[in-house]
C-alpha cells in the first residue's frame, strides 16, 4: 500500500466500540508516564469511544489489546483536510516488541485509504523511542516547538515530524 515498511507479526485491525476500555487504560498509562502527552486527566471509555469517528487501529494478541493508534484532523479548515496527526500508545508491558511499529504501518495505510496527503506528529524531545519509531516509518524531523506547553508546571519542547502519503508522497 505505500507505507514502504514491513509490519511485524502483530495483528492490527480497526478499533471498535468494545475496545474503548482497553484504549482508555493504555492512554491513561501514557498520561501517568508523563512521556507522551500533555494531558493530565485520565480518560474513560465513553470519551475514548468518541475518538472512533477517526481512523483508529488496535494491535492485539489472542484477543488482548496491546496498543492503539489514531489519526486526528489537525484543523477544521477544509484546505487541511488531508493533514492528519498521528497518535500511538502501547501498553507498558508490551513496549519494545514491535507493537508501535505495527500500529504505525497500519495507521499510514489508513491515512492513505482516507485520502490524506500528510501525517504529522509531535513528540516530547526526550521521547527517543517514539522519535526512533517515526524515523523508522519514514517520517522526517521538521523542527522543534520550544516551550510548546507546560506539563506539571514545567515547559516542554516537542519535536515535529511529518510524512507525505498518497499522491503527495515523494517517490
Amino acid at each position: 500500500m505505500g507505507a514502504d515498511v514491513d509490519p511485524l507479526p502483530v495483528t492490527c485491525r480497526p478499533g471498535r466500540p468494545e475496545d474503548a476500555d482497553a484504549i482508555a487504560r493504555i492512554y491513561n498509562q501514557g498520561i501517568e508516564d508523563r512521556s507522551a502527552t500533555f494531558e493530565t486527566r485520565p480518560r474513560i471509555a465513553a470519551e475514548v469511544s468518541e475518538w472512533l469517528v477517526n481512523p483508529v487501529v488496535v494491535a492485539e494478541d489472542a484477543g488482548a489489546v496491546l496498543g492503539y493508534g489514531a489519526l486526528f484532523p489537525t484543523s477544521a479548515r477544509p484546505c487541511y483536510a488531508g493533514v492528519l496527526e498521528l497518535s500511538v500508545y502501547v501498553a507498558r508491558d508490551e513496549r519494545g516488541r514491535g507493537v508501535g511499529r505495527a500500529l504505525g504501518v497500519a495507521l499510514l495505510q489508513a491515512a492513505e485509504a482516507a485520502g490524506a496527503w500528510k501525517v504529522v506528529g509531535k513528540i516530547f524531545v526526550e521521547n527517543h523511542a517514539s522519535a526512533s519509531l517515526c524515523r523508522s516509518l519514514g517520517f522526517r524531523e521538521v523542527g522543534v516547538h520550544r516551550r510548546h506547553a507546560r506539563l506539571d508546571g514545567a515547559w516542554r519542547d516537542v519535536l515535529l515530524v511529518e510524512r507525505l502519503v498518497g499522491d503527495a508522497r515523494e517517490r
